[in-house]
């Protein structure tokens, strides 16, 4: 599970069975000073989640097939939170 910000919107016109109705963004990883770091994951989004936010995603596929009751869904990366708030080390970063 990692910190992340949403940077765009994926739009497919074609696209597994599975996800159809689902609404899939594109995230770039957060460190803990919330900065960006590495590169951008697909993420299927189950909060309303939009451009800008920053949020919760959980990136491993048995939860992601969890959350949907779906053991065939082709997804990896889950965004699960838009957050509100952080504190690291009783410090507030957000």
């Amino acid at each position: 599970m990692y910190l992340a910000t949403v940077v765009g919107d994926v739009v497919s016109t074609h696209k597994n069975e599975r996800l159809q109705g689902k609404k899939l963004l594109l995230v770039r990883r957060l460190d803990l000073d919330l900065e960006p770091e590495g590169v951008e994951v697909i993420a299927l989004d189950v909060v309303d989640a939009g451009v800008g936010d920053r949020v919760l995603v959980v990136q491993e596929g048995s939860s992601a097939r969890k959350i949907f009751d779906d053991p065939w869904i082709p997804v990896q990366a889950v965004i699960v939170g838009v957050l509100d708030r952080v504190d690291i080390r009783g410090k507030r970063v957000l």
